[in-house]
């Protein structure tokens, strides 16, 4: 089963019926089952996380998010530190697709081997907060809209001073993957391209990140945060 798992500044961004059988008569009929929700805690098909909860997650430890400028390449910005925050709208009965609201996603301890440039100001996620969507099949679904789209502002330093390269997606949405397994979400090049920002800024960058532990801040304990 998919464990669940805010830039991730981008972030991120992704069922099944818990039979409930109990003993009966042989001439009895067919026990039903009980549906759980899509997004659960501290369990798979546990207690359904509540509406207006948050979920927070961090990078997993020992990973970084990268930006980088090519699918297979390791050329462009590396993150150290990310995070994602995003408040739950709703959590129907499994399955089906839990709704989210992206409020939040950072990016922070990022180095940059762009040839011509020598440290990073910033990575800022913009145009916050992004419509979110997780399936029960655990596809994380980030959106933008046409006056708010996804958009990243990076500030990096070089010999002549900061630059500014700002970046978009084609199709303003960003696709991450929920996992029970490793209780994460994950982004695998997922493709920004430079909407403004001098020849220094490389024209396409591949966003790769894994945030995991999920957790539902909004309880006590922070307990993990499962997909159904």
């Amino acid at each position: 089963m998919p464990r669940y798992g805010r830039i991730g500044a981008g972030l991120a961004a992704l069922a099944l019926l818990t039979g409930l059988v109990g003993a009966a008569p042989a001439t009895a009929a067919p026990s039903t089952s009980l549906a759980s929700a899509v997004l659960t805690y501290p369990t798979a098909a546990g207690t359904a996380v509540s509406v207006n909860d948050v979920i927070q997650a961090s990078l997993k430890s020992g990973t970084n998010a990268t930006f980088y400028s090519s699918a297979s390449g390791t050329s462009g910005i590396k993150c150290a530190a990310s995070s994602f925050s995003a408040k739950v709208l709703s959590n129907p009965t499994a399955p089906g697709a839990a709704t989210e609201s992206l409020t939040a996603q950072t990016f922070s301890s990022c180095t940059t081997n762009v040839f011509g440039t020598t440290g990073v100001q910033s990575v800022t996620v913009n145009n916050l907060p992004y419509a979110t969507s997780v399936t029960s099949a655990g596809v994380v679904t980030i959106s933008g809209t046409a006056t708010a789209p996804i958009q990243s502002t990076v500030v990096l330093n070089s010999l002549l001073g900061p630059i500014t390269c700002v970046y978009r997606t084609s199709t303003n949405t960003l696709t991450g993957t929920a996992a029970n397994a490793t209780n994460s979400i994950t982004f695998t090049n997922q493709t920004l391209t430079k909407f403004s920002g001098p020849s220094l800024c490389f024209g396409t960058a591949y966003f790769t990140a894994t945030y995991s532990p999920v957790k539902d801040t909004s309880k006590t304990g922070s307990p993990a945060v499962y997909v159904n």
